[in-house]
């Protein structure tokens, strides 16, 4: 019982931090608001049924600390130089100011530490670093963000990078990191097209991570290698699984096809041919591999002859596995049905 309200506490302070980080009128308040956050965090990664968790806390804290103290410095030094603490659109010190939010969200070149951390916390944890922990650095980055050099380098390298560092990968959480990593390059991307579409790409991208980590720790999959032969009674799982990380990758009729779509239009309209062409190629090297678990999973290690689907309405997660599978199905006919009214 303790440890329970140990956590419902530490989460609580985690989400007053990052409302704190919203609602702020003022460079202190953001940053004391991440501050919060980061501090509600640490105790929650810490744990003592894994022997990893200890060592990817420490990283997490020594990275975000290191980021923190940056983005204060710089802060104070705006504030001495411009005299005001509010949000202001001016180029070189918006670069200079980004820098340390983009190492708080893991963006190449500053992506090195996100596998290795994630890489030791349990799955819940896993979920909060790879979505809640990215909305405030976020939402910061999205007030003074403008098309320059800076950020489409900033853009190419976090595609980039994504893609190419889950290719040689086992680790379903280090894939998942990479594919974080790659999906920042398009959400900075919609940020430069318009507000509201990378609050449709964030929301999109969080309902398909959660459908993939509430069934990886159900079953409790850690590693490529354990799906080869493991859920083979359960096929509905591995059925859905496999469609949330085909959705995660971005590839159609699935939901998660439907904001690549949007941000590919909108790129198009603006003329902004080759990042659209980057992101595009990255896209297929992370459809690449998911597509490589899928089909060793499902043909070539599969001891099975027979292919069938079986749903088995005893387990308590067969509703939440329905429930997943019907949203990433079908959310893009009505997502796309809400777009053609308007």
């Amino acid at each position: 019982m303790s440890n329970n309200s140990t956590k419902i506490l530490f989460l609580s302070t985690l989400i007053s931090g990052l409302l704190i980080s919203l609602c702020s009128n003022s460079w202190m308040g953001a940053w004391m608001g991440l501050e919060i956050n980061l501090l509600s965090f640490i105790p929650l990664l810490s744990t003592n049924k894994n022997m990893f968790s200890t060592e990817a806390s420490l990283k997490y804290f020594l990275i975000q600390a290191i980021a923190s103290s940056t983005l204060l410095f710089l802060i104070l030094l705006k504030t001495n130089i411009h005299e005001m603490f509010y949000l202001t659109k001016i180029s070189m010190w918006n670069d200079y100011i980004m820098i340390p939010l983009l190492m708080k969200i893991a963006a190449a070149p500053f992506h090195w530490w996100l596998p290795s951390v994630v890489e030791g916390l349990s799955w819940m944890n896993c979920f909060i670093i790879l979505s809640i922990q990215k909305i405030a650095p976020l939402m910061l980055i999205s007030y003074m963000l403008i098309n320059n050099y800076f950020i489409q380098i900033m853009i190419i390298l976090s595609a980039f990078m994504g893609a190419i560092g889950g290719l040689n990968q086992i680790s379903l959480r280090k894939i998942l990191s990479f594919s974080s990593i790659n999906h920042i390059g398009w959400m900075l991307t919609t940020m430069i097209l318009g507000s509201n579409l990378w609050l449709m790409y964030f929301i999109i991208y969080t309902i398909n991570i959660i459908s993939i980590l509430s069934l990886t720790a159900t079953i409790n999959l850690s590693y490529i290698s354990q799906s080869f032969n493991s859920m083979n009674h359960k096929k509905i799982i591995k059925f859905t699984l496999f469609i949330a990380m085909l959705s995660l990758g971005g590839l159609p009729p699935f939901l998660g096809f439907f904001p690549k779509w949007i941000t590919i239009q909108f790129m198009a309209q603006n003329l902004m041919i080759f990042t659209s062409t980057i992101l595009i190629m990255s896209s297929l090297l992370t459809l690449y591999y998911y597509m490589r678990m899928m089909y060793t999973t499902m043909m070539i290690a599969n001891t099975e002859i027979l292919w069938a689907i079986t749903i088995y309405p005893k387990y308590m997660y067969s509703k939440m596995m329905m429930f997943s599978l019907s949203i990433l199905l079908f959310g893009m006919l009505v997502c796309t049905l809400i777009m053609m009214m308007y």
